[in-house]
């Protein structure tokens, strides 16, 4: 299990991020389409995790609504899975959300991301509903979980 370091960081770092995100899915987005989603968001919370100085995951999310808070996107280089970095990241979100007064943390997943629908249903969170994306033409699921 890498025992990877987990640091908060603010949007100057946003273009690490997004060179992350660019190495893990597809399509690519560019770094405005990223500062075009955080405009005008409360609480926005980025995390880069790090192996030896190597930014090898990344996560970012928003508060959705009072007491929801929302993980927009979890990411981890593909030689860098199944080594925890994942729930590391998760367990930091969770932190900082109760730390914060949030009731609750939202995501929603694509079906072909089985790592991530396992790791939501063994980190205790509920699927609440489906989603029609229509910029890829399928359905998103709605994980969330109570943190009270």
């Amino acid at each position: 299990m890498a025992d990877a370091i987990i640091d908060p960081v603010g949007l100057e770092e946003l273009p690490v991020l997004a060179t992350l995100y660019n190495q893990i899915f597809r399509p690519a987005r560019d770094l405005e389409s990223f500062q075009r989603r955080f405009r005008g968001r409360y609480n926005v919370l980025m995390f880069v995790a790090r192996i030896e100085d190597r930014p090898v995951g990344f996560f970012m999310g928003f508060e959705l609504k009072p007491g929801t808070f929302f993980s927009w996107f979890y990411g981890v280089l593909p030689e860098y899975r199944r080594q925890g970095i994942a729930s590391q990241l998760m367990d930091a979100v969770h932190s900082w959300a109760r730390q914060n007064d949030y009731e609750f943390v939202r995501f929603e997943c694509h079906n072909q991301h089985r790592p991530m629908l396992h790791l939501a249903i063994a980190r205790g969170y509920d699927i609440t509903g489906l989603r029609w994306d229509a910029d890829r033409g399928e359905n998103l699921i709605i994980f969330e979980k109570s943190l009270l």
